[in-house]
């Protein structure tokens, strides 16, 4: 059986597509997927969360799911798009999402697709201000590669505080949100929602697991430099085909 993940441009975990109308096309179904995948998991009921999409013709502009859409009912109809200047084709948004991504996106051209959300164990261990530590197979994705915004600014109001979280995460692969939750980037949406549903999962276990014992630097940077983009997109079809195998 051939492995479509063996053409996956392995820098980004996306697929090599030419035409721009085609890629446009492929990140929204794979956008609405992700918002589909969050609200299997219960997450954004509360209209909290989301995820971004950068536009393969119009780069500084991003998709975001149209606000008041349930995540688990996301479609690619529902997503708008988003311009650098905050002005929105197609519907409304969450507003915070404008002043996080944006800054982002303008901050980080290799990043392709954002997400956050205010998950049941992301958001607890955000409020601990401490990187996640080597204590789980997921976890060594993060090593070396993750960053604390340290700001008591939990609703971010403005693209100052976006462009503060941009800094904060720098190259890295994800962010702890002070307080707030989880961000993790990608070069394509599923490596992002990918990395971010590993994120999830190593925040639960360092809550539960407080006196953990972590494993040492070397054997964690081999298992971080194994999860790269095209394992996060594995992670994240696991999760499609388990949460939403019938979905668009």
């Amino acid at each position: 059986m051939t492995d479509p993940s063996n053409f996956l441009d392995p820098y980004t975990g996306e697929p090599v597509i030419t035409d721009p109308v085609e890629l446009r096309e492929h990140r929204k179904r794979r956008l609405a997927l992700a918002y589909r995948v969050f609200g299997a998991m219960g997450w954004g009921s509360l209209g909290d969360g989301h995820i971004s999409a950068r536009d393969p013709e119009q780069p500084e502009s991003f998709w975001l799911g149209r606000y008041g859409v349930p995540f688990r009912f996301m479609t690619p109809d529902d997503l708008v798009l988003v311009h650098a200047d905050g002005t929105v084709d197609g519907g409304q948004i969450n507003v915070a999402a404008y002043y996080i991504h944006a800054p982002l996106h303008e901050a980080r051209p290799d990043v392709v697709a954002a997400a956050h959300c205010h998950t049941p164990y992301g958001t607890p261990f955000s409020a601990m201000v401490t990187p996640l530590a080597p204590i789980s197979q997921e976890a060594c994705a993060f090593f070396g590669d993750q960053e604390i915004f340290d700001d008591e600014e939990v609703n971010i109001s403005s693209t100052d505080g976006g462009k503060r979280i941009a800094t904060a995460i720098g190259g890295a692969r994800a962010a702890i949100l002070r307080n707030h939750g989880l961000l993790t980037v990608g070069g394509s949406v599923d490596a992002a929602v990918g990395y971010f549903l590993m994120m999830e999962r190593s925040a639960e276990v360092q809550v539960k697991a407080r006196d953990a014992k972590p494993i040492g630097a070397e054997p964690a940077r081999r298992v971080h430099d194994m999860f790269d983009e095209v394992a996060a997109w594995q992670v994240f079809q696991w999760a499609q085909r388990t949460y939403v195998p019938d979905s668009i």
